[in-house]
């Protein structure tokens, strides 16, 4: 499906904005899903294809989350370790109350339960976090709250899917694209 047949609102530059921890996903999962969105004719802006070089990283990336119909947000082990993928998940959030934005969470390697509770890894990336930003602790409890808005999102959870139809995940997305598309939007 091509931008122009996906009958996009004005202001919107981008079908889907990608949420992901680089370190954990960009050169597996997360290349082949932006792959096969690509094929599908579905605009996604990736950061490390998009951002234009010498410009302001976070201005740009807000830009772009409030210029996407959806955001898919691959939640990984890491994920909660980087206070940059915690500011687009909070302005994802943001953008889904105010705008309508879809929000489309991927659970990659790690249990839901655990962005919703913020155990495990989540609970270890927090306590650096609580340390490190002592007095910001409103910051902190933003991300807090975010992560546990996410965490009761519908999503896919890659654990559900076995090992040998993992390469029909990126059709699901594109399908429930297509869907939100052309009976939501």
């Amino acid at each position: 499906m091509s931008m122009s047949s996906s009958f996009p609102r004005p202001g919107w530059h981008y079908d889907v904005f990608l949420s992901f921890r680089g370190e954990d996903t960009r050169k597996n999962f997360t290349d082949h899903l932006y792959t096969a969105l690509q094929k599908a004719g579905i605009l996604t802006f990736r950061d490390d294809d998009e951002l234009p070089k010498g410009e302001e990283i976070s201005s740009h990336l807000l830009k772009a989350i409030k210029e996407s119909k959806i955001s898919i947000v691959v939640f990984s082990k890491g994920y909660a370790s980087s206070t940059w993928c915690l500011d687009e998940l909070s302005e994802i959030l943001d953008c889904r109350q105010t705008a309508g934005q879809i929000v489309l969470p991927v659970f990659y390697d790690i249990d839901p339960s655990d962005i919703r509770k913020q155990n495990r890894s989540f609970a270890e990336a927090f306590d650096r976090h609580e340390e490190r930003f002592k007095e910001e602790m409103e910051k902190v409890q933003k991300w807090r709250k975010a992560l546990e808005e996410a965490g009761t999102l519908s999503g896919f959870d890659l654990h559900s899917i076995a090992n040998g139809y993992f390469f029909l995940f990126p059709i699901s997305i594109a399908d429930a694209y297509n869907f939100h598309s052309n009976y939501i939007l």
